[in-house]
């Protein structure tokens, strides 16, 4: 009897803690802001920045394959802390459109 008020006690305890957790986490992160991307067709390459904000950025880049039935080509950065570059290489490809991806 005592373990079952042991361990419904933990369990609670636990929940609780995850729960303050979770709410601080997503009450402290800000999306990233002034963000810019640049885009070098010639030397195949990509990149975002994003000036301010405690969050995440990635540079997103889709183009569209020469053969019609490959289709389209989706290329995408590495998730970067704000303030630092999100980097990649692209194809040689048509590019259908570009943008920051933020979270």
């Amino acid at each position: 009897m005592i373990a079952r008020r042991w361990a419904a006690a933990a369990c609670a305890t636990g929940l609780l803690t995850a729960g303050l957790m979770t709410g601080t986490a997503s009450s402290a992160s800000a999306a990233p802001e002034g963000c810019g991307y640049q885009v070098n067709a010639q030397e195949r390459w990509a990149s975002s920045f994003c000036a301010t904000g405690t969050g995440e950025h990635r540079i997103r880049v889709l183009q569209k394959h020469f053969l019609a039935e490959v289709g389209y080509i989706p290329i995408i950065g590495p998730w970067q802390p704000a303030g630092t570059v999100s980097f990649t290489t692209i194809t040689p490809h048509t590019i259908v459109s570009t943008w920051v991806e933020t979270r």
